[in-house]
């Protein structure tokens, strides 16, 4: 890590392709996932994280727009107002390295500019913040564990919104390894579940079940 780089942690709290903890590799220290047509520059920071664990998350996974990573199928976004619960993986990571995977996520390169490494750990329990009106710029808070916040990024709208779309199957697949690995992580006793995620503000309290399943 390099002098003066953001040593605040968070739990990054993963629900779609990044619960592999090869995917999420590739965010942090560069390269292409298998399958993939993108290849990431990886995180100022290339740590890998120090811990990760198993979480079963309230909400739903829904599947839409359009994914030049992995040719084209549906991507999957969180919903926390449909109920659940939803598989997902914790990685306890920088606030840094946290922002530097949103920006890749959102097709751009790591930058210092990001304010989500700033409000991961600065927002309450429950907030919900837009730093842009992209597919992964919308931040939940969702709980706290041991102090450190559990945070993950979705869309600024609920499921019902938008178009579904299912992935290809290259998408699918890295989905189902990642659950594989949580379900390895559950059978050691190191699962969690995370209520007040339930409490999370804004958007419609109604909202039809996702379209797809992982």
């Amino acid at each position: 890590m390099m002098k003066g780089m953001s040593q605040a942690l968070v739990w990054y709290v993963s629900y779609g392709s990044n619960m592999s903890r090869d995917r999420l590799a590739c965010y942090l220290q560069g390269g292409r996932p298998p399958g993939a047509f993108v290849t990431y520059p990886g995180a100022r920071d290339t740590a890998l994280p120090s811990a990760e664990m198993g979480i079963e998350l309230p909400g739903s996974i829904y599947f839409a727009g359009r994914s030049t990573v992995w040719g084209g199928g549906g991507m999957a976004f969180y919903d926390h107002h449909v109920p659940g619960p939803a598989p997902a993986k914790a990685y306890l990571i920088t606030a840094e390295q946290f922002a530097d995977v949103a920006d890749q996520e959102m097709n751009r390169p790591p930058s210092a500019d990001n304010p989500l490494e700033t409000l991961a750990s600065e927002l309450p329990v429950g907030s919900t913040h837009s730093v842009g009106p992209g597919g992964y710029e919308t931040l939940l808070v969702l709980d706290r564990r041991d102090s450190i916040p559990m945070v993950t990024f979705t869309a600024p709208h609920g499921s019902d919104a938008v178009t579904h779309r299912t992935p290809n199957e290259a998408y699918l697949s890295m989905l189902r390894r990642g659950v594989d690995e949580i379900k390895a992580v559950a059978e050691v006793g190191t699962s969690a579940e995370i209520g007040s995620v339930s409490e999370i503000k804004g958007g419609a309290e109604s909202r039809r079940p996702a379209a797809a399943q992982v």
